[in-house]
């Protein structure tokens, strides 16, 4: 049999090491009540003597405030939410606030356990970036105002749903970026990265229905690369667009499957990080040069795409400041209290267009 663990220190101990009363130990370390201030530096220099660590849950109980807020993000190991919960931390620690993260891996099931977590942990606040795609699969998100916890959506909207967001302009970015790559000469864009639906699409409305029925910040970069298309006016080509499940492998086979077209994609434009690098691998194994044979952009710059062979053109996210202003949002919510009777607010920033060498004009020959 091992050692047995020794007990931690009561605040009854910390009480009698100070020479204090018991509710005195109990107010400066719950960080509640009047202490004089030579009470205060008694008790917090016995607590440390003794080691003693406050009960964060009991506290959170006794005085209705955790001082923690809850992060779940689709995908922790994405650079794009690594950035955007960094962000988050900053503010959040600036505050005397600690952060909890959790990952959904975009399943529902997964965010609907991760908020029920973090309302069992009485959090002060939650941030959330949903894999929900519409108001009917979100009855889990009605459990944080139930219990008077305020909720900021990160990254995705969600139709039918008035909550407080920090979002970027998907739609603008998809159709500048599309732009450039028309501006280049480029009539025949891929698109990676559609919506995830197993039948073919032929016609254009369905596509659009599709998208509707997508994570939102997908749905709109479509609708900016369909945007682009029409003002250049453009004729739609269904083939040049990815549809099915969304993964690295997925965006592979579909590039490769565009390239064996009579009338193959000049370019790529590609909206997230695994449909950047399955079309990478794709362009790699068909022997294809970037730019001087096939174009590409991508989504969410990184310090690997400037260092690529050649350096990438990228739309570039605000990540931090995505996780600052969510941060900053959902204090100002918890500093109001329950009461607060603001109307929800959406804050919509803007991304950069990095410029540098996988764009060129179209091949004359294709």
């Amino acid at each position: 049999m091992g050692k047995p663990r020794p007990s931690a220190p009561t605040i009854s101990e910390v009480a009698a090491a100070a020479g204090v009363g018991r509710a005195t130990a109990a107010r400066t370390l719950g960080g509640y009540g009047y202490v004089s201030a030579e009470m205060r530096d008694r008790v917090l220099a016995a607590a440390d003597a003794l080691g003693y660590r406050t009960n964060q849950l009991a506290r959170s109980v006794s005085t209705g405030v955790s001082h923690t807020i809850g992060v779940v993000v689709a995908d922790i190991s994405n650079p794009f939410f690594g950035g955007v919960a960094l962000g988050i931390s900053e503010v959040a620690s600036a505050r005397g606030f600690d952060a909890l993260v959790l990952s959904t891996a975009e399943h529902l099931e997964e965010e609907i356990n991760a908020v029920n977590v973090l309302v069992d942990k009485r959090v002060d606040g939650i941030i959330l970036s949903s894999a929900a795609c519409a108001a009917d699969s979100t009855a889990h998100l009605q459990l944080p105002n139930e219990q008077g916890i305020p909720l900021v959506l990160l990254d995705r909207l969600i139709p039918g749903l008035d909550l407080d967001a920090v979002v970027i302009d998907n739609r603008a970015a998809a159709r500048h970026a599309t732009t450039e790559l028309i501006a280049a000469g480029h009539s025949r864009i891929g698109f990676i990265w559609g919506p995830p639906v197993p039948e073919r699409i032929e016609y254009r409305r369905e596509l659009v229905e599709a998208a509707g029925r997508n994570l939102w910040s997908d749905g709109e970069r479509l609708t900016g690369y369909l945007d682009a298309l029409d003002d250049a006016a453009i004729p739609l080509d269904l083939d040049h667009i990815m549809l099915g499940e969304k993964t690295e492998m997925r965006a592979y086979e579909a590039v490769t499957r565009m390239l064996a077209l009579d009338a193959a994609p000049t370019a790529f434009f590609c909206t997230e990080t695994d449909a950047l690098t399955g079309t990478l691998h794709a362009l790699r194994d068909a022997g294809l040069a970037i730019p001087s044979q096939v174009s590409i952009v991508g989504f969410d710059d990184s310090s690997w795409a400037a260092v690529m062979n050649p350096p990438l053109t990228m739309v570039r996210q605000p990540m931090l400041e995505l996780g600052r202003q969510a941060a900053e949002l959902l204090l100002s919510r918890i500093d109001s209290g329950a009461g607060d009777a603001e109307p929800p607010m959406q804050r919509e920033l803007e991304t950069e267009f990095i410029e540098r060498e996988s764009v060129a004009p179209a091949p004359t020959h294709s």
